[in-house]
């Protein structure tokens, strides 16, 4: 497991478009993932100790974010064949126990994580109602422990101010977790 963390937010970036399947039977992209506020892209994964301790939050802040006109997708990238944790199966399962509130879709190809200069799980990209770029950090100080009581639950108050004004913070944290596991080339 090698950690890796995030460049920074390129502000206004235009993530491109997707067409991926979902668990839940159904193609996903862009235009039926967002938000009339925006949109919340997330690059997860079943097995990273990153994602486990935090997915609690995750859809806690994804839940929370979609009366704010934000949509959220999460998409997992990783090669399955040297992580079986990280199968479609097992993604459907994960999605079904945790009762995800967003769509959980895989990217089989590693086409749109590439596309997206996606680096690690989780790794987020918050865009505003235009789908121009305006979050690329961390959803919280935790990292892989647990979150503080009082911990700054940065993801989510960064998608509420894109929410209300279509920018985000100009200060980000990096995100950090572990790297995508890419497939042989």
């Amino acid at each position: 497991m090698a950690a890796m963390t995030t460049p920074v937010c390129d502000f206004g970036w235009h993530g491109p478009d997707f067409d991926l399947p979902g668990v839940d039977g159904r193609r996903h992209s862009l235009a039926s993932a967002r938000g009339p506020n925006g949109l919340l892209v997330m690059f997860i994964c079943n097995h990273c100790p990153y994602v486990k301790a935090v997915i609690d939050r995750i859809i806690r802040d994804a839940r929370e974010l979609e009366p704010h006109g934000i949509g959220s997708i999460a998409i997992m990238s990783n090669d399955p064949s040297d992580y079986p944790e990280d199968s479609w199966p097992n993604m459907e399962r994960v999605a079904r126990e945790l009762a995800f509130p967003f769509p959980y879709v895989m990217d089989e190809t590693q086409a749109v994580a590439k596309a997206y200069g996606a680096v690690c799980t989780p790794d987020f990209f918050g865009f505003n109602a235009r789908l121009e770029l305006q979050y690329r950090g961390r959803l919280d100080p935790s990292g892989r422990g647990p979150a503080a009581p009082d911990a700054a639950r940065e993801l989510f108050d960064a998608m509420l101010q894109v929410a209300r004004t279509g920018e985000g913070p100009r200060v980000q944290t990096p995100s950090i977790g572990c790297s995508i596991k890419w497939k042989d080339s």
